[in-house]
């Protein structure tokens, strides 16, 4: 679905409720993308040098000091208060209200990057596995960065599985992040690309199954992503925040509340967790049969 608005027509949001993810193209312009291109630029200069993973930087298998190859950049909002902004600028809020009322909060940010040639793949799996709420008004927003292009790696999903099962993401007894391809093969045979110009923004459900495979082209695929819900959707596994304070702090619009919404959704526990656990990338390492190759 094209559209070249920030304001969410109604059937957008019908088709976000029915298929679990939307794409609303060319939201921010060149100036913007700008901006949000240097911030990675001056984050990623840090990188060099580095011997292992920070609490900013999750890097590539084949990362070394002097050849640095970052696949994510941890809590960018945290890092750059030009990615805070984003999420809490009118064009943004234009897209969430529709979708989880008049009151938002920000879990975490993240900013996948999927440089030429080697970008490292994400599994199959649903957010909701990670962090389950009282309640799924819990979406992701994705900021292109880079056009999105059949051979770069753009995000793959299921229409319409926010709807159904929360698949199992352990393996042997262990919390991996990610769902055994063969249980879920029907499904991955109808999974559809989302491919837009760099400056869209998508939005995909918590429990909507997706994934997207290794960077095998020539060009970048840089994707920011932040987790939105609800602020009446209380996590049920703990979270990225400290007392009440810090956690109303991650409200981005409206008012925090502290009556948790609670309604009849599945869940499964991320628990236990595997001795590395501090990324997915790092949690899928332990699944037992993966789907997407990993370039080396």
């Amino acid at each position: 679905m094209q559209h070249p608005t920030t304001c969410l027509t109604p059937e957008q949001v019908d088709h976000y409720r029915g298929e679990g993810y939307l794409v609303v193209h060319d939201v921010l312009d060149a100036a913007e993308l700008a901006v949000l291109r240097g911030a990675v630029d001056a984050l990623l200069a840090g990188a060099r040098g580095l011997a292992t993973h920070t609490e900013l930087y999750d890097l590539e298998d084949s990362h070394t000091p002097e050849a640095p190859r970052v696949r994510r950049l941890k809590m960018p909002h945290k890092a750059h208060p030009a990615f805070d902004a984003l999420i809490r600028s009118p064009k943004v809020l234009a897209l969430l209200t529709p979708l989880l009322g008049p009151s938002v909060r920000m879990q975490t940010s993240k900013l996948n990057l999927k440089s030429a040639g080697y970008g490292a793949p994400v599994e199959w799996h649903q957010d909701w596995a990670f962090y389950p709420h009282t309640n799924d008004d819990v979406l992701a927003v994705g900021v292109l960065l880079d056009d999105f292009v059949p051979d770069n790696g753009p995000m793959m999903v299921v229409p319409g599985t926010h709807r159904g099962a929360i698949h199992s993401h352990h393996h042997d007894g262990v919390f991996v992040g990610a769902i055994e391809p063969s249980g879920i093969a029907a499904e991955i045979g109808r999974a559809v690309p989302l491919l837009a110009r760099a400056g869209s923004i998508t939005l995909h459900h918590a429990r909507l199954i997706h994934g997207s495979a290794t960077n095998t082209s020539g060009r970048p695929r840089n994707f920011l992503l932040y987790e939105a819900m609800a602020a009446d959707a209380w996590p049920l596994a703990g979270g990225h925040w400290g007392d009440l304070a810090q956690f109303d702090a991650r409200m981005v619009c409206g008012e925090p509340t502290l009556q948790p919404r609670m309604t009849a959704v599945p869940v499964r526990m991320p628990f236990p967790k595997p001795p590395e656990a501090a990324s997915l990338y790092q949690s899928q390492k332990y699944m037992g049969t993966r789907f997407f190759e990993v370039a080396r």
